[in-house]
């Protein structure tokens, strides 16, 4: 038995999730997640609310309420959200927690002890406006590299260049929009990642198979420029966790916080800590440190492109420049963005389908199957509401739910509610088996590469077989000739129903669950031989005709949602 570390980036706290940020890192780790479970591997999958930084504070101070007030309301509406997407986190943490602090204050210490941090005295931007240092998040200008107006004072959104405050053009406080600012003196601290770089690209070079996206991004910021720049990782705010070396003061850096893109990763570590303290494991050890145990984990990472600089650089400059052995991430899953009919989701400007309106007008799995079948991960891909519903219609409605439906209802008209006795399997039938042997295994492997939309097509293609093998031996047509034959036929396309429940249940976990138990069948084993599998089900084996597995979107219900969705989430 495998054992699978997985998390996902974790999401930031400021609002609830659009589309775009669930199938970049979340939904995609959640499929990763319940595959490997599904084959019978031991997983960890975790997540966490990132609570600290600018967009909690500017978020709670839009809200009104305390930042700590805010986090804690909106971590419940997240996990809450997370639940309905069916998101099996085995975890889902908080950045805030009390593990985190001491982990974070840990590291710093660590490093700091090694060489690796030194104090800086700067010039950052002051607001006199707002009274207040701004932190690069809470600078928005013109972007220098690529002329993008609305970058940040860290990192342009538009074209991933890291920056810095004073690159911007016309920079702006996010907080008033005040454009009096001034450069004032303030001591920091940094991450010396430029000592480290070798390393790195050596660390990055061993890694096997990451996707193109991943190391390309990894590789320009490693060497595009002046290369590999040492990091920030305190800021002048209220809210984070205090600077700290382990349990001692930290002299000097009184009244500053830890960057959240320090603590932020960390957070993945502590969230096991979480984990075990919540009573749901009893030993984060193993997963985590290399000399208890996770020397034999595959840890994968999933998250967006605009994620990837810290994860493969950051992050792991961090545990390896600790020198203790925590376990670094073996493969890191990255996606491009998923764009809204003719533009781009964004959660600041309230853009496109969040995670909470998509639940109010669909259930999880149609949103799921549309989401995995078109993730961007080869480039970027975009959301329009006549593709959704026609893949809705086509994939879902079409084929895997007229599949059953088809299926249970000429049974029972024929032969009552129970798995019908009778005939022989045949050369069609042999055929079938061969097909679909070698369409699972494809699937398999698509599923092992975390190649999702060539596993999605790869199991769409498998419910397609099943529909062709009923066109083709037409047991209605067969029952008025060879009644027993027609029994054999529907016997195996009954069994076929128990399998495409099995198999599909990462994607659409609770179609999955309604047609193995209008089945009637407890048993979700995996159909590892394909035969036995299509055999499972005995004759007189009671059954239900199921619900509606997937209703078709009507056109007026489509053109409805286009236009409520046409402008800005209020």
């Amino acid at each position: 038995m495998a054992r699978h570390l997985i998390t996902s980036a974790i999401p930031y706290i400021n609002g609830i999730k659009h589309l775009g940020n669930l199938v970049g890192s979340q939904l995609p780790a959640d499929l990763f997640a319940r595959y490997q479970r599904a084959r019978g591997n031991e997983v960890l999958f975790l997540c966490a609310t990132d609570e600290h930084g600018t967009p909690a504070e500017l978020a709670a101070a839009k809200a009104g309420q305390p930042v700590a007030e805010y986090c804690a309301e909106m971590h419940a509406v997240q996990s809450g959200i997370a639940e309905g997407f069916r998101l099996s986190f085995d975890h889902f943490g908080r950045s805030s927690s009390p593990q985190n602090h001491r982990l974070t204050q840990h590291f710093a210490g660590v490093l700091a002890d090694r060489g690796l941090i030194r104090e800086v005295s700067e010039t950052q931007m002051y607001s006199p406006t707002d009274g207040r240092f701004l932190p690069d998040r809470y600078i928005e200008g013109t972007c220098p590299n690529c002329g993008f107006e609305d970058a940040r004072g860290d990192q342009c959104d538009n074209c991933t260049k890291q920056l810095d405050p004073v690159d911007l053009i016309n920079p702006r406080s996010v907080i008033s929009g005040a454009t009096d600012l001034e450069m004032r003196e303030t001591k920091h601290l940094y991450l010396r990642q430029s000592t480290m770089k070798d390393q790195l690209e050596e660390w990055i070079d061993t890694r096997e198979g990451w996707p193109v996206l991943t190391t390309s991004i990894a590789k320009k910021w490693l060497n595009d420029g002046d290369g590999l720049q040492d990091r920030g990782i305190t800021r002048d705010l209220d809210w984070g966790i205090p600077v700290r070396k382990g349990d001692q003061d930290w002299p000097g850096m009184e009244g500053k916080v830890f960057y959240v893109w320090f603590d932020a990763p960390i957070e993945y570590i502590a969230c096991a800590q979480e984990w075990v303290d919540a009573d749901k494991g009893d030993d984060w050890e193993r997963w985590w440190r290399t000399d208890k145990g996770a020397e034999d984990v595959t840890y994968t990472q999933f998250m967006g492109k605009d994620n990837v600089p810290f994860h493969t650089l950051s992050f792991p400059a961090t545990i390896l420049g600790s020198g203790e052995p925590w376990k670094l991430v073996d493969y890191i899953k990255s996606f491009n963005y998923l764009n809204y009919d003719g533009g781009q989701f964004s959660t600041s400007r309230g853009r496109g389908v969040f995670m909470d309106q998509a639940l109010e007008i669909l259930p999880a799995d149609y949103w799921r199957w549309w989401l995995l079948s078109h993730a961007p991960e080869s480039s970027d891909s975009e959301f329009t509401w006549e593709n959704f519903q026609a893949s809705v219609n086509k994939d879902l409605a079409d084929v895997l739910g007229n599949f059953a439906s088809r299926v249970t209802k000429f049974c029972r008209s024929k032969f009552g509610e129970t798995v019908p006795a009778g005939g022989l399997p045949g050369d069609r039938e042999a055929a079938l088996v061969t097909a679909l042997t070698g369409k699972l295994r494809e699937y398999e492997t698509h599923m092992q590469t975390i190649e999702v939309r060539k596993a999605a097509a790869a199991l769409r293609a498998a419910w397609v077989l099943g529909n062709e093998y009923l066109q083709d031996a037409a047991p209605w047509t067969t029952f008025k000739t060879d009644p027993e034959q027609a029994a054999m036929q529907i016997r195996l396309a009954l069994n076929m129903i128990r399998l495409y429940a099995v198999i599909s249940s990462p994607f659409i976990p609770d179609a999955s669950a309604q047609l193995l138990a209008a089945i009637r069948s407890g048993d979700d084993s995996w159909p590892e031989d394909v035969p036995a599998a299509l055999s499972l089900l005995p004759e007189g084996h009671a059954f239900d005709v199921p619900d509606v597995t997937f209703r078709k979107i009507a056109d007026e219900e489509r053109a409805g949602w286009q236009e409520k969705f046409a402008g800005r989430r209020t």
